[in-house]
């Protein structure tokens, strides 16, 4: 592909989005640093805004704070639980170089719902555009084939994510929320989970099935299951989706969800050699954005 642009500033939603819920219970007060996490010291407010305009960094202020590594203002997943990245809303160049303290030099981050490309030095080697929608009219219901999910049954999870590629799961990204799976003649051929968690939403993620048992509707099932759990609890479900994955939005588009905002998905390598204070070097090359699905 021909070397792209840096990607622009993304802009908040306009647009109000239903009255959803993600988890409001409660969590470990984000002033209370972490094991591995850097320096103490408040990471300050989730967002300015609308909790879904930087969830990652709405979960791991709030619900996910136990989940949450620290280095001044910036906040991640543990790496074993799920990739995300949380920025301040305005990040300046100390933001940056406490990414690049707390990730490693050459250790590749992932953001979404950014607002500022990285320094010049850093480079991009994913950028994708994204839609944010949310819970409008989703007839959530429970189901009768699908299964919980658990540390037990992470091998054959991340045998099927490897089969299927629907986006990030690790180890531990179980632990993030309630999964629920389909399984045929032992085999697990589909599920569908939680990841992030602003206060009064839960995101749904991880919807994924096996080739032999596609257009058996069973994707939409297993949303309507887990966006079932999470009414009961009294939270609303959101969800992302590549722009690109137009079959994955017609679907949820069908099952009831309404388009928030778009947003952006961003990984990129931290220099080798960073620059404590100021990782803005100029003069050398952003790398290349790639199309969404590789």
């Amino acid at each position: 592909m021909p070397e792209a642009t840096r990607p622009p500033a993304i802009p908040s939603a306009s647009a109000s989005p239903p009255a959803e819920a993600d988890p409001a219970g409660s969590a470990a007060s984000p002033a209370d640093p972490s094991p591995g996490a850097g320096p103490a010291g408040s990471p300050g407010p989730a967002s300015s805004g609308h909790p879904l305009d930087n969830p990652a960094r709405s979960s791991l202020t709030g619900p996910h704070a136990r989940f949450a590594e620290r280095r001044g203002r910036v906040l991640r997943y543990h790496p074993d639980v799920t990739p995300w990245l949380a920025l301040p809303d305005d990040p300046g160049p100390q933001d940056w170089a406490d990414v690049a303290a707390l990730a490693g030099a050459g250790a590749r981050v992932t953001l979404t719902a950014f607002r500022e490309p990285p320094p010049a030095d850093w480079e991009i080697v994913f950028h994708a555009t994204g839609v944010q929608m949310v819970d409008d009219s989703v007839a959530a219901e429970p189901d009768h084939e699908a299964s919980p999910l658990g540390p037990a049954d992470v091998p054959d999870m991340l045998d099927l994510v490897a089969r299927t590629r629907p986006g990030p799961f690790l180890p531990r990204t179980v632990e993030l929320g309630t999964y629920l799976g389909v399984r045929r003649a032992g085999v697990l051929v589909a599920m569908a989970g939680e990841r992030l968690h602003p206060s009064g939403w839960t995101e749904i993620s991880a919807v994924c099935t096996d080739e032999s048992v596609r257009g058996q509707g069973l994707a939409g099932r297993l949303v309507r299951a887990v966006a079932h759990g999470i009414r009961e609890r009294g939270d609303t479900p959101f969800l992302h989706a590549a722009a690109s994955n137009t079959s994955a939005i017609r679907l949820y588009e069908n099952l009831g969800f309404t388009l928030r905002r778009t947003t952006s998905f961003l990984s990129a390598i931290v220099p080798a050699v960073p620059v404590p204070g100021d990782v803005r070097t100029p003069g050398r090359r952003a790398g290349n954005l790639e199309q969404v699905g590789r």
